[in-house]
């Protein structure tokens, strides 16, 4: 049984076709992640949504959007989505009886000792005391140059600062295939060796609404399980899925990334 659980919920998860915030999938999310909680397990929650929520808030006509360029749009759909996604989880999590806190990083607070030191420092309070902490780039601040390639990047980062015992990974596809995901003939590959080449494998596609692809996500998972941690790659949009997998219920497909001992 874990002890200790970092979750990267990616955009293309938490969002519509149209870019807003799909409330009831966010809802069913943190069931899972309430029930997770419950049963003692640590839970860091590593969520993207924001630009797209604050996106779908702004309803901005194109003519308008194309005025500003990708730096200021980012800061403009993060700075309104940020507010709308914590208050969703906010509420969300407190009819579960669960507060959560919101944690906002940049990458330049991974390279500075102090500054990582105080976030570990800050996320292990919230844990001590029942507190779900909620972490995102803070694209409000960030730089393109320094920012993080998204938050699949960010995840991995958290799920080391904290020696986790798991990352998982939710997005819009059940794992790492041995193929084309468009092909009937591919099969998702259950498990990566730690130190595999999976190069083969990646396909050179990236999501509608975030930034990263399956090169990012695997590149990511290597990394981390490099580490000693277990990565767990599955599509979030499947009915308890991360409950399924965490506690492992029923055999969901998944990729997993073993941990190098």
């Amino acid at each position: 049984m874990y002890q200790r659980i970092a979750v990267k919920v990616g955009s293309n998860v938490l969002t519509k076709a149209d870019g807003t915030l799909d409330v009831t999938r966010l809802s069913a999310l943190v069931d899972q992640l309430s029930e997770i909680h419950a049963s003692g397990i640590e839970v860091i929650l590593i969520s993207s949504g924001a630009v797209a929520s604050g996106r779908g808030e702004m309803h901005l006509a194109k003519d308008r959007i194309a005025l500003l360029d990708e730096v200021a749009q980012r800061q403009l759909f993060s700075a309104v989505g940020q507010a709308k996604l914590i208050n969703r989880y906010y509420d969300f999590l407190r009819e579960h009886h669960i507060p959560c806190g919101q944690v906002l990083c940049q990458k330049e607070n991974f390279t500075s000792p102090e500054e990582l030191k105080n976030m570990r420092s800050c996320i292990e309070v919230m844990l001590r005391h029942g507190v779900l902490p909620v972490v995102n780039e803070n694209d409000v601040v960030s730089i393109t140059e320094l920012m993080f390639t998204d938050n699949d990047e960010l995840s991995g980062e958290i799920a080391r600062m904290i020696k986790a015992d798991a990352l998982v990974i939710l997005s819009n596809i059940d794992g790492l295939y041995d193929g084309d995901p468009d092909d009937p003939a591919s099969r998702v590959i259950p498990e990566i060796a730690a130190g595999a080449d999976v190069g083969d494998y990646i396909q050179q596609k990236k999501s509608s609404a975030g930034r990263g692809g399956m090169q990012s996500k695997c590149g990511t998972a290597l990394r981390v399980a490099a580490d000693g941690i277990e990565v767990l790659l599955a599509r979030g949009t499947r009915e308890n899925v991360l409950t399924d997998l965490v506690f492992k219920r029923k055999d969901v497909p998944h990729t997993r990334f073993a941990p190098r001992k």
